[in-house]
This record gives structure tokens, sequence and C-alpha cells, in this order.
């Protein structure tokens, strides 16, 4: 008889600052699913049987809403994280949700982590066959990465961790993915409270508790080697939308969409519903194009994820690029750029994305310049807004939600919610004296 798996809890709360203009990333859809659903059935798909969601005030209602809509069994407790105060905090908020032996054994996950499913099923034959240990996922890295890194002994057997330690400073080449398994929930509990009550000024509190708890507890690492992409930042986005671009497997078209005789598909490319591929189109994959969009003629979408109900008009390229629900655009250029829902983004428009230089481009987050780490990186647009005909955005540049952008206008800066940015125009007539008699 198969032992009973850990029970799973999924950190989902802390805030989403680093994610503007973009809302909620659990909420965020690749496909034809939020993140935390499809993150959800894969879990499920592993035998789980029993999750802990910790979201916090802004999200916990939609999370609730979305899990109503899960099939297979499944029970999802859900808790609040009343403020962002790390990750510690966020898991002492899942105690209470844990119905039953306060001692059960727990597998703690992020959301935004998006990881092979090789991993997750290592991490459970570890745990199936030592029950007493206590497991953690090691990315193993042959270049440095700005992360923790674990202090791994003889056996596998983990005895700290470094955050961040410097190039040349790793203590091993494993870096600390958030996909770790506690054999007593109640004692790391108590060791994450400790830390809290010592009133160290930092949010690495669940860190410091597992060290303390390496003294008495066998922590042994995982090793890995597969693909991770994380989402912390908007522009990795577009990281996450590979992820699901490279699921699509040779070419689904749903039964009732068009596609014109002249209109080109290549590659592995998935057509939603009622989708509507014009005259002279190309879609190139791997491209999911979704529910009722419309890929007008001559235009080109090449791997890219435009969801439902979008229209990309006559001409338009469209590459490299998540587009949510309900944009629009004309004439234009998507590039290596993230739309929320409901952009439109007028004829003529471009989202520039190569600096002159072709160093990687950097974006500003909360009034800090930092690398994307993307050669290539156009524009990351907030819901609703409306870009007007022949605006150009520059490389890593972010516009907020329901901006108006007017004509002719380069964007060169970040645009901050709710606000209208237009060049003034003057216009002089100068009579021409020749022609007057």
């Amino acid at each position: 008889m198969a032992k009973q798996k850990p029970v799973l809890v999924i950190l989902a709360g802390g805030a989403s600052s680093r994610m503007w203009p973009l809302q909620e990333k659990s909420l965020i859809k690749f496909g034809d699913k939020p993140l935390m659903i499809s993150q959800l059935n894969r879990y499920q798909s592993l035998g789980f049987e029993k999750a802990v969601i910790v979201g916090n005030p802004q999200n916990h209602a939609a999370i609730r809403q979305m899990i109503e809509t899960l099939s297979g069994g499944m029970h999802i407790e859900i808790a609040v994280q009343s403020e962002p105060r790390g990750m510690g905090d966020a898991l002492l908020q899942a105690e209470s949700a844990l119905s039953g032996d306060p001692q059960t054994p727990i597998y703690v996950n992020q959301v935004h982590d998006v990881v092979d499913q090789s991993l997750h099923a290592a991490m459970l034959k570890a745990y199936q066959n030592n029950t007493k240990q206590a497991y953690m996922a090691g990315m193993k890295m042959s270049e440095y990465f700005p992360g923790g890194y674990l202090i791994v002994e003889e056996k596998d057997r983990i005895t700290g961790i470094i955050e961040k330690p410097g190039a040349g400073n790793e203590p091993s080449d494993f870096v600390n993915i958030v996909a770790h398994i506690h054999p007593n929930a109640a004692q790391l509990f108590d060791a994450i409270r400790a830390e809290y009550e010592a009133g160290i000024d930092s949010d690495d509190h669940y860190e410091r508790a597992m060290d303390k708890l390496m003294e008495s507890v066998t922590y042994k690492v995982i090793g890995y080697g597969g693909s991770w992409r994380a989402l912390k930042f908007p522009w990795q986005v577009l990281d996450i939308m590979d992820h699901y671009l490279d699921q699509i497997d040779g070419q689904v078209i749903a039964d009732d969409a068009f596609i014109a005789p002249t209109a080109t598909l290549f590659g592995n490319v998935y057509v939603g519903a009622g989708a509507k591929i014009f005259p002279g189109a190309a879609v190139v994959g791997p491209a999911y194009i979704g529910a009722g969009t419309i890929i007008g003629n001559n235009a080109l979408v090449r791997n890219s994820m435009v969801l439902d109900k979008c229209e990309v008009g006559f001409t338009t390229e469209v590459a490299r690029s998540y587009v949510a629900s309900g944009c629009s655009m004309h004439a234009a250029r998507v590039l290596d750029s993230v739309f929320a829902e409901g952009v439109n983004f007028s004829a003529g428009c471009t989202t520039a994305n190569l600096r002159i230089d072709h160093k990687p481009v950097k974006s500003v987050v909360k009034g800090e310049k930092l690398s994307s780490g993307r050669e290539k990186l156009g524009a990351v647009v907030g819901k609703g807004a409306f870009i007007g005909v022949d605006v150009m955005t520059m490389p890593g540049v972010k516009i907020g939600e329901h901006v108006q952008i007017g004509p002719g206008t380069h964007v060169m800066e970040d645009i901050r919610d709710n606000v209208r940015v237009y060049v003034k125009q003057q216009i002089e007539v100068v009579e021409d004296d020749s022609t007057r008699s």
C-alpha cells in the first residue's frame, strides 16, 4: 500500500508590487487556464489529495472562485496572509488549515515556480523511501546565480543555506528551489515562530528556522537539472509562456475554427474554438491562438501566445509575445512584449525591443533599474491601456493600467496607471506670398 502523500502547501501570498503593471501573478492565464489552476492540475495528477493555498487579501477571493472549477477530488483549504511578512509568516497562516494531526508532513511550493513534473516525482519518491527525513530541491548551476545556495556535505546532507554568497563563494552547485518536504509541520512552525520572536529585522525567518532544524533533523538535497522558470518580474511572463508553448504537440485545431486555404500554419500550433485565420496570414509555432481570436490578412504570429477574442489586424506582426484576452492590434508590431487584457495597440505602433549596444535590456522596478537578462525586450502594457496611432515604446518600458497615449508619442520611460500622455503639437499655417494676386 502506497504511503500517504504530504499535505501540499502552495504559497501564493506576499505582495505582487514587482509585477506592476500586471495584476496578481497566480491569476495570469497561460492558454485557457490561470497559472494557479495549471499548477493544481499538475499536483492532482501526482496524486496529492490535500492542499492549503496561502493567498493575500487581494487574491484569496478569486482563488476560492477558481478552485470551485476543479474536479478530481483534491481537498483544498485557503489561508490568508494579511500582510507581506515573508515566507515564514505565510507558512504560519497555513497552520490552522491543516486539519487532523498537527505533525502532518507538508510539501511547500510557490505558485510562481514552474518546473518539470519530474522534480515533484523525485521529491515524492525520496520522501516515500524515508519519511523521517526532510528534503529540499537543489537546482544544479554551472554559473553563479543570485539566489540561496545549499551547503551540502557527505551523502547529500544539507547543513545550511547561504543567501547570495557572491560569485566564487558558492558552498555547492545547488541553488535552493522552494520545493521542500518537511516530515513534521508542527516542528517547523515552532522553529519559525522562534525566529520571529527573536526580533531580527529580516525576511528570511523560514530559511533561518530550517538552519536550526538541520542540527537535529536530516535534510537531503534532491538534485534537479531540468527547466525552472520563476515569475517574479513582469517580463518573466514570457518565460512561463515559453514553458506552456513547449507543451503544444503538433497542430491542434478546434472543429469550428476557420483557417483560410491561403493561410499558413507551421510547427506546433493550437487554434481555439471559433478562431479565424484569414488569407495570407501565417502562424509559426510554437504558438497559441485563443478562442474567438481573429488573425487578419497577411498578419504574422510567431512564438507567441494570443489569448481569447483578440484582433490581430491586417499586416500586424506578433513575435515572441504574450497577448492577453480582448486586445486589438492593427498594422502594428508587437515584439517581445507582454500585453494585459483589453489593450488597444493602434495602427503603426511598434514596441522597440533591442538596445543599440545589444546589451541586456533594463527595466525599472520599484524605483530601481534592473537587468531583465533579455537581449530583446519590448514593452509591458497594463490592462485597458489605449495606445494611439504611430506610438513607439522604447525597450523595457512599462505602461500602467487604463493609460491613454496620444498619437505619435515616443514612450521613453514608465507611465503610471490612469493617466493620459500626449505630445503637444503646434500647427503653423504660413501663407505663400507668391500665390497672392
